[in-house]
């Protein structure tokens, strides 16, 4: 379970890139309730989802070239630099390097032996998001890949991640994710090899938040209602909660969970 108490390897940072920002603030204030603050002029048009006076998330233009409208997570860092070193060397890119962000941290940007990206803060005055794993917050962080073996291996070698396997079917295994030393109850998000049918409906490698909601078929609801696309329409799942995953109207990627724990 993610707390904001924010450990290396953790999941700390949160933002969506959109081709319309406004656009995306209106869809999210439907879905969640979000505010969106700007962080002033010269940031650039970034600023802030908040929700109660706490920020869930960041919201910018996109800024990349060529670079699809999505979520991206970030991982808690001690140090960007050693981790961008750690990136190359176990066969990940560097898209962004390291660099400061005023003073409130340091990020840098990174894409793995499959193709997701990714990205990491190492805190400045800003630790990280300000609410997670309450209804309206990152609850969990999910990776899609095509090659689940490189990519365990990837992020064992630069976060020394735990992983726990998990068989679903025989043809389905889910892997759980926890930062290195913590308990199982500090799991953070999980991967898995997509299945042939997804490849072949044009799914691709991507990492994607799931925001915890009080009532999931109700947000289910609001988001078609604004214009999201359901992939996934809500479904229950024993002993993990009910969950619905979507396209937002831009095609960025999320999901969102009633989890039975909460």
């Amino acid at each position: 379970m993610l707390t904001t108490s924010f450990v290396p390897g953790a999941p700390n940072w949160l933002d969506l890139g959109s081709p319309d920002t406004d656009a995306a603030a209106a869809f999210y204030a439907a879905v969640f309730g979000w505010e969106f603050q700007s962080a002033g002029p010269e940031a650039g048009g970034y600023g802030f989802f908040r929700q109660d006076g706490r920020t869930v998330a960041g919201l910018g233009p996109l800024t990349e070239e060529g670079a699809s409208p999505s979520w991206t997570v970030y991982f808690h860092t001690p140090d960007a630099d050693a981790t961008a070193k750690a990136v190359e060397q176990a066969g990940g890119s560097v898209r962004v390097p390291p660099a400061d962000v005023f003073d409130y941290g340091r990020m840098a940007a990174f894409t793995d032996p499959a193709g997701a990206d990714f990205s990491v803060w190492q805190p400045g005055e800003t630790g990280g998001l300000e609410s997670v794993g309450v209804p309206g917050s990152l609850s969990w962080a999910e990776l899609y890949t095509t090659d689940a073996a490189a990519v365990k291996a990837f992020y064992g070698s630069v976060f020394s991640w735990q992983m726990t396997d998990m068989p679903m079917s025989p043809e389905l295994t889910y892997t759980v994710l926890t930062p290195a030393g913590a308990g199982a109850e500090a799991a953070h998000g999980g991967l898995m090899q997509l299945p042939q049918e997804n490849l072949d409906a044009g799914s691709t490698p991507e990492w994607h938040p799931y925001f915890e909601v009080s009532d999931c078929d109700a947000t289910t609801a609001r988001a078609a209602e604004a214009g999201a696309t359901v992939i996934i329409p809500a479904t229950s799942a024993e002993g993990i909660g009910r969950f619905a995953m979507f396209l937002d109207p831009s095609g960025a990627p999320f999901a969102v969970i009633k989890s039975a724990m909460t």
